[in-house]
C-alpha cells in the first residue's frame, strides 16, 4: 500500500518536473499571426509573451485603424498561443496521471 503511494508521489513529482520543462520549452515555440490583409504581423511565444510586432507604414496614418488591427491580431495570436500551450501541458500532465476508470480529466 505505502509502496503504491510512494510510487504515485514519485510519478507526480516527475510529472511536475516535466510540466516545468515543457513550460520552459514553450518559451522557444513561436506563434505568428497576421491581419487578414497582411499589414500587421504579431509573433508570440507559446507562453504568450510578445516577441515582435511588424506594422506596415500605411497603418501608421490612421490611429484608430491601427488600434483595431492590433486588438484583432493580438487576440487571434493569443488564442493560438493558448491553444498550443494548453495542448502541450495537457499531454505532459496526462502522461503522468494515474489511469482511473471513468475519470478522464483531459476530455
Amino acid at each position: 500500500m505505502f509502496g503504491d503511494l510512494m510510487g504515485m508521489m514519485g510519478k507526480l513529482k516527475e510529472t511536475q518536473e516535466k510540466v516545468e520543462a515543457t513550460k520552459k520549452r514553450l518559451d522557444t515555440v513561436l506563434v505568428d499571426e497576421k491581419s487578414n490583409d497582411g499589414l500587421l504581423r504579431v509573433t508570440l511565444t507559446a507562453n504568450r509573451t510578445i516577441k515582435s510586432i511588424e506594422i506596415d507604414e500605411s497603418l501608421l496614418k490612421d490611429k484608430e485603424q491601427l488600434e483595431d488591427y492590433l486588438i484583432i491580431t493580438l487576440n487571434k495570436a493569443i488564442e493560438k498561443a493558448t491553444q498550443v500551450h494548453e495542448t502541450e501541458i495537457a499531454a505532459v500532465a496526462k502522461e503522468g496521471m494515474p489511469n482511473i476508470p471513468g475519470l478522464d480529466l483531459f476530455k
